[in-house]
Parts: structure tokens; sequence; C-alpha cells
């Protein structure tokens, strides 16, 4: 059978929107990364688009130069490994714990955790308890306070709560416990909501920068956002905090921004590819069902 005439017409104006929407997505981040090796006359007169404009590599050049950067980027990487295996363990056994419909004081555990999501204790009381509990100048600093996001901890909440019963009544016959049933059974099943949280996590840990900046004043304990937050700081204020020339400020400073954000972004980019098969159905099968 023959496609319809104005079948056709459909196929060929969703394919249009669609690579409009695809155009207007990627445009940022193709912009972002010409102005990083652009140079500095062609960013100020705005001459950059899609293509790279007066080569030029200084700004990654001098970030790469210095000791700390790379200090602070194994910092980053140590603090999303260790931060997003406590989240994904804490999110996953709150959750799960939760999902159980005889689970005493469920209603009320299931509320004081929604509550959180509104109301916290503010930033000084917050700052008082982190410094009484000894975790200053340390990565619990930064990876305990944000342990559990609520929203991913009622996404997994979700899930588990629409797993079959029958799974979990023969692994007990089998003569499997709680912990056992949870390990052996529910998580291999549930690869898809796994590895979407894994992402959110580790994407927010990545990206975090104001823990560190608030808990820490040691430059070699900084992750590498609070690196690169320094530096765009000290190039736009006229002395840049990574540079080791002072004839290369007035370059550093027009696409220090681009740099950052592309040093930043490029390894979620790396990683996303290999996560992204279960992103959508993860967020889909944990969702609400009506």
């Amino acid at each position: 059978m023959k496609d319809s005439v104005s079948y056709k017409v459909f196929k060929v104006v969703n394919t249009i929107i669609l690579l409009l929407i695809v155009f207007i997505t990627v445009f940022p981040f193709i912009n972002v990364l010409a102005q990083s090796f652009s140079s500095e006359a062609y960013i100020n007169a705005g001459k950059v688009n899609l293509i790279p404009r007066g080569f030029n590599i200084d700004t990654y050049r001098t970030v790469a130069k210095d000791a700390m950067f790379w200090t602070n980027y194994k910092n980053t990487v140590v603090y999303t490994v260790v931060g997003t295996a406590i989240s994904m363990f804490m999110t996953t056994i709150f959750a799960y714990a939760l999902s159980k419909k005889r689970l005493i004081g469920r209603k009320f555990l299931t509320m004081f955790a929604v509550f959180t999501m509104f109301f916290n204790g503010g930033l000084i009381p917050n700052y008082v308890l982190i410094n009484s509990l000894g975790f200053a100048n340390s990565i619990w600093a930064i990876v305990v306070p944000g342990a559990i996001s609520i929203y991913n901890m009622l996404i997994m909440k979700s899930f588990f709560e629409n797993m079959p019963e029958e799974l979990e009544e023969a692994a007990s016959i089998d003569g499997l416990n709680t912990y056992g049933i949870l390990f052996r059974i529910i998580l291999p099943l549930s690869k898809a909501i796994m590895a979407t949280m894994m992402l959110f996590y580790a994407v927010g840990h990545w990206n975090s920068w104001f823990s560190a900046f608030l808990y820490m004043d040691q430059k070699e304990l900084f992750p590498v956002t609070v690196y690169l937050r320094n530096l765009i700081a000290g190039a736009t204020g006229g002395a840049s905090a990574g540079a080791t020339s002072a004839d290369n400020l007035t370059q550093i400073s027009a696409n220090i921004k681009s740099v950052t954000m592309v040093l930043t972004i490029l390894p979620i980019l790396l990683i996303y590819p290999f996560v992204q098969k279960y992103f959508v159905s993860g967020v889909m099968l944990g969702s609400v069902k009506g």
C-alpha cells in the first residue's frame, strides 16, 4: 500500500519541524564550543557562530598547565563517584521500604520525606550543623547533606510499587530474606530506573559547587567547578586564578566562560550515550500510573 499524499506531506512537515528542534537544541552547544577555540577579537566583535574564528587555545593551555586544575578535577571525580554511590544506596533502600504497604508508619515517613522538599532549616543552621559534625573541609560536607533526593526517591518508590508481588513471594518461598530479595531479584530487574537515577545523581554531584564553596577553605580540596568559578572571577576581575602570564589575560577573560562550560560538561556528554537507552524508559516506568 502506497502512502497517501496527506501522509507524505505530514512526514515532510514533521521531519522539518524535528530538524528545526534539533538545530535549536544543538546550536548553543556548538556556539559555546566554537567560542572556546576562538580569539578574543572575534569573540568581542560577536563574529563567532558555529565555526571558530581566529583559532586559539591559550585558555585551554593555561588551564591545563595548572596542577591545581588536575587536583580539583580528581576531587570532582572522587566526590561524584562516592556521592553517587552513597545516594543510590540510601535512596534505593528508603524507596524500597516505603513501597511496602505492610511497613508500619509508611504514610508518616512518606509525608515526612515530602515535607523536606518544601521546607528546610536554612543556610545558617545547615552551616552550623556541618561544622558541628566536623564535616567542614572534608568530602562528607559535599556528599552527605544531599545524599537523598526526595524527588528521585518518589520515582523509585513508584517503580518498586509496580513490581509484581508474586516475584517476591516466590523468592521468599525459596528462602531469600528481605535483603536477598532486594539485591538478587528486584535490583537486577530495575536497571532502567537505577541507570536513570544514577545519571541524575552523578550530574548533580558533578555540577555542584556551592557546598564546596561554602564549607571548604582549602584550595586542594575544591572540586573543579569551584576552581573554574574562581578562574572566571579572576579573569573578569583583572587577575586570573589560573593564569601564568599577564599577556594572555585578555584572551582568557574573553572565552573563559566557554572553556569552563566545555571542560565541565564534556565528561557527562561522554557518559550519557551509554545510559541514554535507559533514560526515557526509566522515568516512564517509575512514573505514577493512573
